[in-house]
């Protein structure tokens, strides 16, 4: 996680992403620097506007509360609906 993490400041701080900015970065909080993560991680970003991504990622965290929510009340709806049907059918049993 800390390479992404480098990968976001030296966005938000307007350097290149890439090897060698990643593992100075890396080296700077006291980790010691994997070569194949660095690289992985730079071939992963190559093309990528990471401030666009980020903003489309921020949307969707802000989107998805809202559809659980929309799901939480038609479930709830359905609830009162079953409960209804069951009193009614149960009320109808009591005067035969």
């Amino acid at each position: 996680m800390e390479y992404v993490y480098s990968a976001l400041l030296l966005n938000a701080a307007g350097k290149q992403i890439n090897e060698e900015n990643v593992k100075k970065v890396i080296e700077s909080a006291g980790i010691k620097a994997e070569d194949a993560k660095i690289k992985a991680l730079v071939s992963a970003l190559e093309g990528v506007d990471v401030k666009e991504a980020i903003s489309k990622s921020a949307s969707l965290a802000v989107a998805a509360p809202a559809a659980s929510t929309k799901k939480e009340e038609k479930k709830e709806e359905k609830v009162e609906e079953v409960s209804t049907e069951a009193a009614a059918e149960g009320l109808g049993a009591l005067f035969g």
